[in-house]
């Protein structure tokens, strides 16, 4: 039996036609294809602040300091394709989510001293900074407004790309330094890039069962279960780029964590339902999506 967890109108976004997401989803981990895991480590480690936490051959977890939830899995297939400018089909960004902006004014203070480059925006439910990993794939790191400061207009929760306010995110972390990942740390929201934004409502709206939070946003839909602002985006700013193959570093899957047994089953169902092929084991269920992009589902 699915959860009887509901999620509360908060005034904002679109509930799929069907099964709807419970308000307690949250993301786990990506698993991530790389062309040199050793490089990938020194550069998780340096840069991001993330230590090997489980390692098998050709294969590591990595957590914040401290801890030990994996939220960045690499698979090394040696050679891989790095990911083209113009990116690929698939992954556009993983997003870490920090615990507060003392922490994002932290980071953002050992990117300078480190003088690595990073984008830089503010979303207005959010303030982001933007890197690429070895292989070119899309990292970004960032943190949540309150939910009380967030505006909505239509049913659609205001969000922009804005120029981040650089000074007062760097005086927000004071002067403690930058020691890794805060424990607190988690995974905020995959971002992909498709070739269709109807397809991806069709199996991530009306199929998974997120609500559509923002879709007038230029090129883009931003989904999300609970009222969050985002927990899966789509856009097609990289439409008549190659889908990501075989040989390429690319994201290979990334996990959505339901409350309840129930919910994985129920998700599942409901995937099938708009004929979407989903393989299930051991209580988890994972399906791909027209990208070939590969989401499981599974409890905590």
């Amino acid at each position: 039996m699915a959860s009887t967890t509901t999620t509360a109108d908060p005034g904002y976004g679109i509930a799929p036609p069907g099964y709807r997401l419970p308000a307690a989803t949250r993301l786990g981990a990506v698993r991530l294809q790389v062309a040199d895991l050793e490089r990938s480590l020194d550069w998780y480690g340096g840069v991001l602040g993330l230590e090997a936490v489980d390692r098998t051959a050709g294969r590591v977890g990595l957590a914040p300091p401290g801890t030990a939830r994996t939220l960045v899995e690499l698979h090394e297939r040696r050679g891989a394709t790095p990911v083209p400018r113009r990116g690929r089909l698939g992954l556009y960004h993983y997003a870490l989510l920090l615990p507060d902006r003392s922490s994002l004014g932290r980071f953002l203070r050992h990117l300078a001293e480190l003088n690595e480059r990073a984008g830089m925006s503010d979303h207005l439910v959010s303030e982001a900074l933007y890197l690429s990993d070895p292989d070119g794939l899309g990292i970004e790191v960032y943190a949540d407004r309150p939910r009380s400061a967030w505006r909505h207009q239509d049913r659609q929760l205001a969000m922009a790309t804005d120029p981040l306010d650089v000074e007062s995110v760097l005086a927000a972390g004071g002067s403690e330094p930058w020691a890794g990942m805060p424990a607190g740390t988690v995974l905020g929201h995959v971002h992909l890039y498709v070739d269709d934004l109807d397809l991806a409502a069709r199996f991530y709206h009306a199929g998974l069962g997120l609500d559509r939070i923002v879709w007038s946003y230029p090129g883009a839909l931003f989904l999300s279960a609970g009222g969050y602002h985002h927990h899966l985006g789509t856009n097609t700013w990289a439409t008549g780029a190659p889908l990501a193959g075989e040989n390429d570093a690319r994201l290979l899957e990334w996990e959505i964590v339901l409350p309840e047994a129930g919910d994985v089953t129920a998700a599942a169902a409901s995937l099938e339902q708009i004929g979407v092929s989903v393989e299930s084991q051991r209580g988890t269920a994972a399906a791909s999506d027209p990208w070939g992009t590969r989401v499981r589902l599974k409890t905590a």
